[in-house]
């Protein structure tokens, strides 16, 4: 599969975000070409401040490989991740990442810093942002949009 085709797979993760009404992020974790760990937001859902797309993809790698360490791995996200998710990534030993929209607002892997290629850290992530930016904006904006119309009705 090429990468748009798993950010593909990590829009349908974000669509599930949306069937529960938590902000339509998702992941998915590849490893030998083969999609290891999918996870979508689930913070409302679940009440949980740490249920980021992303942690909830790595959550699943590890549990389907049976060890933390994700090294050789690959991480495909809609958003770019903030500096929680960054921490994570770092040190679940994911080799590469790949997201699709930037977040100018909380992003740490390249708009507000560069978490996982900061060299103060002993393991470094090759980072790859934009993939398929337009269409993984486009969703989290008209998720906002409704939800800013749906706050007026009231």
């Amino acid at each position: 599969m090429s990468h748009e085709e798993y950010i593909n797979e990590a829009i349908k993760m974000a669509e599930y975000a949306l069937l529960h009404d938590d902000i339509p992020v998702g992941a998915v974790v590849v490893l030998n070409g083969k999609i290891i760990g999918r996870g979508e937001n689930r913070r409302e859902v679940d009440s949980d401040p740490l249920a980021h797309a992303e942690i909830v993809a790595l959550k699943d790698a590890a549990k389907s490989v049976g060890n933390w360490n994700l090294s050789g791995a690959s991480l495909y996200v809609t958003l770019e991740p903030c500096a929680m998710c960054a921490g994570t990534i770092i040190n679940s030993r994911i080799e590469r990442l790949y997201f699709g929209a930037f977040d100018g607002k909380y992003g740490c892997c390249g708009s507000i810093y560069n978490l996982p290629e900061d060299r103060n850290f002993n393991h470094h992530v090759k980072v790859t942002g934009g993939i398929l930016n337009e269409k993984c904006k486009n969703i989290l904006t008209e998720y906002f949009k409704k939800k800013r119309i749906s706050y007026k009705l009231f």
